[in-house]
């Protein structure tokens, strides 16, 4: 069971946006996505997990895919409109999101990022990601994420 709300969690209630929640032991050390697809009893197609990533120009950018799929620098780099794009190094998460690694959320960062969504969460009626710490996920219509976060949907996978 989720023990209190998260942000992401705080964010969609206050913008009456339907939302489940799922919740998985984490005490394995398996936090990793597709672990946590198998842990909640869910198609690794429709678990997606957040990146983050830097541009060229210093600017950040959040990629959220399917959790067994890569994210495609290249496509990602133009999506964003960069010369090229890196991951963020782990250590940085916390400074960057608010978040740490494992319950990075796309929702309720500290700052605003123009984040993009593997177009294929589109074909589910609902996606899940993480609810924005460990153990806790948010399962949600993809349509109803742009009413809290200005994003895209895109190919941006290998």
């Amino acid at each position: 069971m989720i023990q209190g709300k998260t942000n992401a969690m705080r964010i969609l209630d206050s913008n009456k946006i339907t939302y489940s929640t799922h919740s998985y032991e984490n005490k394995d050390g398996k936090i990793d996505g597709v672990a946590v697809a198998h842990k909640i009893g869910k198609d690794v197609n429709q678990v997606f997990k957040t990146l983050v990533t830097q541009g060229h120009s210093k600017d950040f950018y959040v990629f959220v895919i399917p959790v067994s799929e890569e994210l495609d620098m290249k496509k990602a780099s133009k999506i964003a409109q960069e010369k090229n794009i890196e991951m963020i190094q782990v250590k940085d998460i916390n400074k960057i999101t608010g978040y740490i690694r494992g319950g990075c959320s796309p929702l309720g960062m500290k700052k605003i990022f123009k984040t993009f969504f593997q177009e294929d969460a589109l074909l589910f009626d609902t996606i899940i990601f993480s609810g924005g710490k460990i153990g806790a996920q948010i399962e949600i219509n993809p349509n109803d994420i742009t009413k809290v976060i200005d994003c895209s949907f895109v190919d941006v996978i290998k």
